[in-house]
C-alpha cells in the first residue's frame, strides 16, 4: 500500500478513484505525570506516535476494503485532550495505481 501527502505518486498513473478513507484513533495509555518535564513530554510524543500508527493501520484496512492499492492528498490531525490524550485522525483518497 502506497500511502502519501501528495495527490499523485511520482512513475504511477491513477486508474481508479475509490472514494475518500479515513483512520481515526485515540490514545488508551496512561501519560506518565510527574516533577520532570522532559519525561512528561516525552511520554506526550510517544502516545503520540503510538496513536498516529494506529491511526495509519486503520487507514489502510479502510483503503484495502475498498480494493485500492494507495491512499493519495493523506491529511494528518493531531489533537490533545484536556487530559493530554492524544487522538488522531487520517484521511485520503483511495486509488488504484498501475
Amino acid at each position: 500500500m502506497i500511502l502519501t501527502t501528495t495527490n499523485s505518486i511520482e512513475g504511477f498513473k491513477i486508474s481508479d478513484y475509490k472514494g475518500i478513507v479515513t483512520g481515526v484513533s485515540l490514545f488508551d495509555g496512561k501519560i506518565a505525570m510527574g516533577f520532570s518535564m522532559s519525561k512528561y513530554l516525552k511520554s506526550i510524543q510517544e502516545s503520540i506516535d503510538t496513536t498516529k500508527e494506529k491511526a495509519f493501520q486503520t487507514l489502510t484496512q479502510n483503503a484495502k476494503k475498498l480494493g485500492a492499492n494507495a491512499v493519495v492528498g493523506i491529511k494528518v490531525e493531531i489533537e490533545l485532550t484536556t487530559s493530554n490524550t492524544a487522538m488522531v485522525s487520517v484521511t485520503g483518497t483511495a486509488v488504484s495505481v498501475a
